[in-house]
Formats: structure tokens, sequence, C-alpha cells
């Protein structure tokens, strides 16, 4: 017999940085992941899109970041440049800029790859 979901369960995207802040005070969760992930629309591939991710009573909470420019287009975290021109967030950057954004609320922050 196949259980059925509640409300509560399955997933939800966040379309935009000021309501997953908000979401993270109102919700109150005791970390949240991160994912640096492929541009598949550069023809480099450049590990430039940041997923967030937040999980809640039992529903995933997902907001995604893409580059603007020389940063990220909600969050404004800067990229950075290889010695080939290849752009790239930085891992430990991103986690410590996470970590400072939400040092009021207490929660960790994982990378998914690191955690």
């Amino acid at each position: 017999m196949k259980e059925e979901k509640t409300m509560s369960e399955g997933h939800m995207r966040i379309r935009s940085w000021e309501e997953f802040k908000r979401l993270v005070r109102e919700k109150k969760p005791r970390s949240i992941v991160f994912i640096l992930e492929q541009n598949g629309f550069s023809p480099n591939k450049e590990l430039t899109i940041l997923r967030l991710i937040m999980l809640y009573e039992r529903r995933y909470y997902i907001f995604l970041d893409s580059p603007k420019g020389e940063a990220l287009r909600e969050t404004g975290i800067p990229l950075h440049s290889d010695r080939n021109g290849i752009l790239h967030l930085d891992e430990d950057e991103v986690k410590t800029i996470l970590k400072e954004q939400f040092k009021e609320e207490k929660i960790d922050v994982f990378s998914f790859w690191t955690a």
C-alpha cells in the first residue's frame, strides 16, 4: 500500500534570497546544507551555481542562486577566477559567508560534499 504524502512532506522551491532568510529565521532549523553546482548554460561548466537546502518538518526548502557578473545574483557571494580565467565559487568562503549571515540563528552550515 502506498503511503500518502502530507502537506508538510516533499520540497518547496524558494525564489528569493530574502524569502529563504526569512524562512530560516522563522523555522529555526538546526542546520542548512549548500551545494556548489556546475553552470549548465556555460561552455566551461564552472562551479558557479549555489543550491541551499533547509530541512524542516519533513520538507526540503531549496534556493538556487546563479551568477551575474563576478558575484551571485541574489546572495552577492563573489566569484573567483582560476589561472585559466574560469570562474568558480570558493567552498570555504561560501560556508563562512553563510555562517555569518545566520549567526544569530546559531545554525550549522554544511557543504553537501564535505560534511
